[in-house]
């Protein structure tokens, strides 16, 4: 004969809880048998979590690795020569890709250009655009950092 709880002829099943009870299972707070967690038909089992953990990895000695090469001027001088390079490159398709005659006026000043030349020309004029100010920026703040160097002396 099987009770709801999964204790079948006096032996317990595989996951069922000690004696076919629920007691200290999640209930309603009543000192009584609790409803068990999951199915409730005849024969079920509840899946109990195991009590024991894996084993712990036994502890490694540290090992000690060769400190990172660190960059120098050099190794950063071909990583921006490779990525010109790349860039270059692209440019060149873009170029050769948009061959269309494009007439461009400026200032009075009439001509034919493909469109890949035009838009390169336009990038660089805005390149200039901020680059120049950028750079007098610069020479300014050095010039300061100079003069502060000084006084501090």
């Amino acid at each position: 004969m099987s009770d709801q709880h999964g204790a079948s002829n006096g032996r317990a099943e595989p996951g069922a809880v000690a004696g076919g009870v629920g007691t200290g299972a999640v209930g309603t707070g009543a000192a009584g048998p609790a409803e068990p967690v999951g199915s409730t038909e005849p024969g079920a089992t509840v899946a109990v979590p195991a009590d024991t953990a894996p084993p712990a990895a036994p502890p490694t000695a540290p090992t000690r690795h060769a400190p990172a090469p660190s960059r120098s001027r050099v190794s950063g001088v071909w990583v921006g020569l490779i990525l010109s390079a790349v860039v270059l490159l692209f440019l060149l398709i873009f170029i050769l890709q948009n061959l269309d005659p494009v007439r461009i006026y400026f200032l009075g000043a009439t001509g034919t250009l493909p469109t890949g030349v035009a838009l390169l020309l336009g990038a660089i004029a805005g390149i200039l655009l901020v680059a120049i100010p950028g750079s007098a920026r610069i020479v300014q703040l050095r010039r300061t950092a100079k003069r502060e160097a000084k006084r501090l002396r």
